[in-house]
């Protein structure tokens, strides 16, 4: 480590390191990029910062692929047939932001004339933009000095000041750390360098300290095991939930399904019938719930872990007449399954009744 090194500031020294090990994104104007005179696209910034919400690169990169081959613009995306918006996002979970995506779509392309604000208040003031998604619009796509803080940033400014602080507490500290921190010149590649900083880097399990730009400058390093920044508050144990799910084909090999209501978990994507997810685990859970009477056969169960709770789901399937009325719904052909809007959760409960059922989808995935 030279004395220039030792001596010169964090942000600089982060900006040369990206300069050299920045990652190519499909989403990001890179050094290279912008210095041919390519500019970002808000549109595309404003997709990509959505769908990494709680979802890893590599999972959003093919996703990203799709949406913007078939919605191009955010005029496009604001046009499209929101089932078709859906089917498109199922897999990459949280689907309150899909239904976010295509408001926050139409409020750009009808409201403001296809044009992102270009300001972290204009952008907060769009469905589903929060503090974390306006500060990194407004810093990559805008160039506003905007302090950017995602788990990344958290992890790098932790170990970096040494906060004793555990999240989430913590967070009003970092993020004035990170706004101090963040330079005039080239605010948007900063917060892009300290992502990948604490992605590549600065990783939550054995981080690669000796090739880190800030080394110098971490009050961690050398006093404590890196690994135990940023502190975190003892996790809550997640609360269990139980139910039922029935999967029902037909002579034809047909599955039939439902729309979930547009509000709340999932909402508005497709399902299998089921009964309510509850605490309980009484007849509520189990054939009792059955949408419709049938020769139903119990194949297991399946767990799914969301946010705040976990769900164990009772699987039960049956072989019936395909003219059974099922209450609303329609009787989806198996090998066109791939294309409904399904979550994870019910691919699971499918595949759990019908092994075969996601072939494509597995492999695709």
């Amino acid at each position: 480590m030279t004395q220039a090194h030792r001596t010169a500031a964090p942000a600089d020294l982060i900006l040369d390191w990206y300069d050299r090990h920045h990652r190519d994104l499909p989403w990001r104007v890179s050094p290279p990029m912008a210095a041919r005179g390519v500019t970002p696209d808000p549109y595309r910034i404003w997709l990509s910062e959505v769908m990494l919400q709680q979802t890893t690169v590599q999972a959003v990169k093919s996703y990203f692929a799709l949406f913007t081959t078939r919605w191009p613009t955010v005029i496009d995306l604001a046009k499209a047939d929101n089932e078709d918006v859906m089917k498109s996002w199922a897999g990459l979970g949280y689907y309150a932001r899909a239904r976010n995506l295509k408001k926050c779509a139409e409020a750009v392309a009808f409201e403001h004339g296809g044009v992102f604000p270009d300001s972290e208040d204009g952008l907060k003031a769009l469905p589903g933009i929060g503090d974390y998604t306006a500060a990194a619009i407004a810093a990559i796509a805008f160039n506003r000095q905007s302090a950017v803080l995602d788990g990344n940033v958290e992890r790098v400014i932790s170990r970096l000041h040494a906060i004793e602080t555990p999240l989430p507490a913590a967070k009003p500290e970092m993020r004035a750390l990170v706004s101090a921190m963040t330079p005039e010149h080239r605010p948007g590649d900063f917060a892009q360098a300290m992502m990948d900083l604490g992605a590549t880097i600065c990783t939550p399990r054995r981080p690669a300290c000796a090739l880190c730009p800030v080394n110098a400058h971490c009050r961690v390093l050398g006093r404590e095991d890196p690994e135990l920044f940023p502190r975190k508050a003892a996790k809550k144990e997640k609360p269990v939930r139980v139910g039922a799910a029935f999967i029902a084909e037909d002579h034809t090999g047909a599955v039939f399904l439902r729309k979930r209501i547009d509000s709340g978990l999932l909402g508005g994507m497709t399902e299998v019938p089921g009964s309510a997810w509850t605490a309980r685990t009484d007849g509520e859970t189990g054939l009792a719930a059955a949408p419709f009477p049938a020769d139903w056969q119990a194949c297991g169960t399946v767990t799914h872990v969301f946010t705040h709770f976990e769900l164990r789901l009772s699987i039960y399937r049956s072989m019936v007449s395909g003219a059974v009325r099922a209450g609303e719904g329609w009787w989806q052909p198996k090998e066109t399954l791939d294309g409904e809007a399904l979550p994870t959760v019910m691919k699971k409960a499918i595949k759990q009744a019908i092994p075969d059922a996601f072939e494509r989808v597995a492999n695709r995935e």
